[in-house]
């Protein structure tokens, strides 16, 4: 039994091997252009050995105790050859799939199976060569793998206590090629994700891995209509164009309009989004806050100030969909987090891509955490500065280098930039339990480790960096961005608490004229007007307003199963499978319940559903990143 599994082992390792080598050099211009196979390589590696722990790892723990067994060598055996005709299968399938897809086969390898008579039949008209050749490639590989591992002689069993230690150190081994590092966050795509290409992206997965975490992945996906109830097409399509203000468009991406800039430059300007993590307006002193922001209140006198801005949600990966994406809250994961949002999903980064900028993500932390690095490397950003990047770190904490070590780098990086625009996003992480930052920055209150104490931090952070920027000559063409991913201790007795939506957002830099704004605004809102102040006009799906031209009103979130639209003064809470409530909502906790209003529900239902449309019909994109479709 333990000869199967050595031999399975290793006929899989060359296998993965050799197909990602084949693969590398068949693209070989794109791997050269991006740097070279030596990552693909070495991450390879790190997945294959995950996933061969995966498959052998339950027999290696049994093969110690029950390796002498007939029953167990046979189960074995048909274990293992079926892992092995799975690979086989999926590495066979890679090259056709990366034609059709340019990527390695993903969900969509599994959603086509859902259409056997049309998928077969158009394989086989189009592609009889293709499947023959698979098919004998498939039926060797079988053979071989029957010959290898399928049967094998019972093993000799040690002792008892030699068994005991036997099985500890397989078991090391398998949670540690598992893991894939020795990190305290295990490998998964993200980790892999080294450049732009997102085909490339996936050459250090094996197609196998690819397709079953894809099928992991659907766990955070979750159907609006099932949890909200559902309403026609053209009927969530006409209240979602008649908030935003445009027609449908017509297309098979019926959001995608074009925006006229406000705004006309004589040289393009550089975008920075600043998303400071957890600093709701509960600690914003110019917000009604508890006063923490000395150096933030004073810029919100300096630029244009948005004193009712919402958030979209409670984690940081929902803050970042909304306010790179302009994308709306679902009931489902962030789109940072879903399969089908790791290419071809419009972000910033992609179209301004059009108009000759570069795009980079900085952060303190490691970037493959909430699969941000796949998501921002495979949807338009070329650069990417995390943890590992930072030279010799003021203070590095359990989430990463701190918040002045993020604004050095991001100083820098605008510094160097010349006439090269760019847009840049830069995420802090001081802001956060446990609480850790560089001591002798501010006079702390108490005990060190609070929020309160890191709040402070936070904002002695963004006023440091300011005063640099204000000196730099990257000033005067530089747009900037503060605004929080979302506020902390997030909760209430209320459907949807509103008050710890409620967010700091501030737009200064490049000749925005002070200005205080009291309108509803949601973050889906920032993206369209930052353009408009960049002075780029352009073609976009995203539904937010552009605020420089009117606009406001309206805010949209997701509390945990709840949703909550927010109109004026009235909220309308979706919750699951119940009738729509409403209240008049009065800042901080004033709810009262006000009667239905079903002209306002159908819009908040319309809001709820039209993400997870645009998403599962890839929608939520541009023209030429549109991914064929089986009809095509």
């Amino acid at each position: 039994m333990s000869t199967q599994i050595l031999h399975f082992a290793l006929a899989a390792l060359i296998l993965l091997t050799l197909s990602r080598v084949l693969l590398i050099a068949w693209l070989w211009p794109r791997v050269h252009a991006a740097g070279g196979p030596r990552k693909i390589l070495a991450w390879g590696l790190r997945i294959d050995l995950n996933q061969i722990a995966m498959w052998a790892g339950i027999p290696a723990l049994l093969a110690p105790w029950v390796g002498d067994q007939p029953l167990a060598i046979a189960l074995t055996g048909a274990w293992l050859l079926a892992a092995w005709t799975l690979m086989v299968l999926l590495e066979v399938s890679t090259p056709q799939f990366i034609l059709e897809y340019d990527s390695r086969p993903n969900r969509l390898y599994i959603e086509y199976l859902k259409y056997p008579k049309e998928v077969f039949g158009m394989l086989w008209k189009g592609y009889k060569l293709v499947l023959l050749a698979a098919f004998l490639v498939l039926a060797l590989a079988i053979g071989l793998g029957w010959a290898g591992f399928g049967r094998a002689a019972p093993d000799t069993l040690p002792g008892f206590w030699w068994r005991a230690g036997l099985t500890l150190v397989i078991a090391a081994a398998i949670v540690l090629a598992i893991r894939g590092t020795l990190g305290h966050r295990p490998i998964n795509p993200a980790s892999v994700a080294w450049c732009g290409d997102s085909l490339l992206n996936t050459l250090p997965l094996n197609s196998l891995y690819n397709v079953l975490f894809a099928l992991y992945a659907l766990k955070n996906e979750r159907s609006a209509a099932d949890v909200y109830g559902d309403m026609p097409d053209e009927d969530m399509h006409a209240l979602i164009h008649e908030q935003a203000g445009f027609p449908p468009s017509g297309t098979d991406i019926p959001s995608l309009h074009a925006q006229q800039a406000s705004r006309s430059l004589p040289r393009p300007m550089n975008l920075v989004l600043i998303v400071e993590e957890s600093l709701g307006a509960q600690y914003v002193g110019n917000l009604g806050g508890a006063g923490l922001t000395p150096c933030l209140d004073a810029l919100a006198t300096q630029g244009w100030n948005f004193t009712r801005a919402y958030a979209t949600g409670t984690r940081s990966v929902r803050g970042l969909e909304a306010v790179t994406a302009g994308f709306p809250p679902t009931v489902s994961d962030a789109a940072l987090r879903l399969t089908n949002a790791q290419s071809r999903f419009f972000t910033l980064a992609q179209l301004l891509r059009r108009h000759g900028y570069r795009s980079r993500f900085i952060y303190g932390g490691e970037a493959h955490f909430d699969n941000m690095k796949s998501f921002f490397l495979g949807n338009g950003f070329d650069e990417l500065h995390d943890l590992p990047t930072f030279e010799s770190p003021a203070f590095v904490g359990t989430w990463g280098a701190s918040d002045e070590d993020m604004f050095n780098k991001l100083h820098a990086l605008l510094d160097a930039d010349g006439e090269q625009p760019t847009l840049t996003l830069a995420f802090s992480v001081s802001n956060h339990t446990p609480w850790e930052y560089p001591a002798g920055r501010f006079p702390v209150e108490g005990n060190p480790a609070t929020v309160e104490n890191s709040v402070r931090y936070a904002d002695w952070a963004i006023g440091r960096f300011f005063e640099q920027a204000r000196r730099s000559d990257y000033w005067d063409h530089t747009v900037f961005l503060i605004v929080a991913d979302h506020d902390s201790r997030v909760g209430g007795a209320q459907l949807v608490p509103l008050r710890h939506f409620h967010i700091p957002a501030l737009i200064l830099g490049g000749g925005i004229a002070p200005r205080r704004d009291d309108r509803i605004v949601s973050q889906i809102d920032l993206p369209p007007t930052l353009l408009s102040l960049i002075g780029v006009s352009d073609s976009h799906p995203m539904i937010g307003h552009d605020l420089t031209r009117g606009g406001g009103g309206r805010a949209m979130m997701q509390f945990e199963d709840n949703y909550g639209y927010l109109s004026g003064d009235t909220l309308v809470v979706l919750e699951p499978q119940q009738a729509a409530r409403a209240y008049r909502y009065a800042a901080p906790d004033g709810y009262e319940p006000l009667p239905e209003d079903p002209v306002l529900a159908r819009t908040a239902l319309a809001h709820a559903l039209w993400p997870a449309w645009a998403y599962r019909n890839q929608a939520y994109t541009l023209p030429e990143l549109k991914l064929k479709t089986l009809a095509g």
